[in-house]
């Protein structure tokens, strides 16, 4: 039997990119999905791939936006309403930034902090106490390898990103003793359309395709190692390409690595 099998998992930021691909790969292993995302056309979309593998009544789309959650113990009433517990929760919701910190405006700045930071939490702690009542679970965030260092352009997201290790770092500290396992994936560069949603200064998208986000890993590939980590339990993944070199360059090196960087230049926006 699959460590997934009728496992009730709920997956934000699953409309597109890789939280669309931990869907469809979670649906082979014969679970009980949640999507969510703010994009309800797109979710029925994912749904339409994931039916290839579970039944249609197996799958309850939720659209949410990460960003306002007043009525979030609402939401969570809905998955129990529908399934009865809730298993594993993949806070893969998110927004990259494209812009320097003097052009980007503070409003600008708590959104992204909104979406990238108190979303994952917020969701999470409204969860928190099913899970402690079942004696299981596994909360799982969708870092990145811009949550262990700083990069000219990225300030905000960055930011977040950093906040989540802090805070599910001790969150799974504290939770163990109840049967709650916590998770924190830090991906590199996957091949989806981030960075031409990312927000620039003027809360406009990008709109160009990154050379790193090009050539990144297939999003097929980065949701069978999300899976794999929950599985083998593992508090941090780190997977990608060269610029995982990065994060050890960092660790070891530190005035070798801001040298780099500083060579490197600054991305134009």
């Amino acid at each position: 039997m699959s460590f997934f099998q009728e496992k009730i998992i709920w997956i934000t930021g699953a409309s597109s990119g890789l939280g669309e691909a931990i869907a469809v790969e979670c649906a082979r292993e014969k679970p009980k999905l949640v999507l969510s995302a703010r994009r309800e056309s797109e979710l029925q979309r994912v749904k339409k791939e994931c039916t290839k593998f579970i039944s249609e009544e197996n799958i309850l789309i939720l659209p949410l936006d990460v960003a306002e959650l007043s009525n979030v113990n609402e939401e969570v009433q809905k998955v129990i309403k529908k399934f009865g517990r809730i298993d594993i929760l993949i806070n893969n919701a998110g927004v990259v930034q494209r812009s320097y910190v003097i052009d980007t405006p503070v409003e600008l700045e708590r959104k992204m902090m909104e979406v990238n930071y108190f979303g994952a939490v917020i969701l999470s702690k409204a969860v928190l106490p099913f899970m402690r009542k079942q004696n299981s679970g596994n909360i799982l965030a969708v870092s990145s390898v811009m949550g262990k260092m700083g990069f000219s352009g990225r300030s905000t997201y960055s930011a977040a990103k950093h906040a989540l290790h802090g805070y599910f770092e001790t969150l799974r500290i504290e939770e163990k003793r109840n049967g709650i396992n916590v998770h924190i994936i830090c991906p590199g560069y996957i091949k989806t359309n981030v960075s031409l949603n990312a927000m620039t200064a003027s809360g406009n998208n990008y709109g160009k395709m990154d050379k790193g986000q090009e050539k990144g890993m297939d999003p097929n590939i980065a949701a069978r190692k999300v899976l794999k980590a929950i599985r083998r339990n593992k508090f941090e993944t780190f997977f990608g390409g060269k610029e995982l070199i990065a994060i050890t360059v960092k660790r070891l090196f530190p005035s070798l690595f801001y040298w780099l960087i500083l060579k490197a230049g600054k991305p134009k926006f």
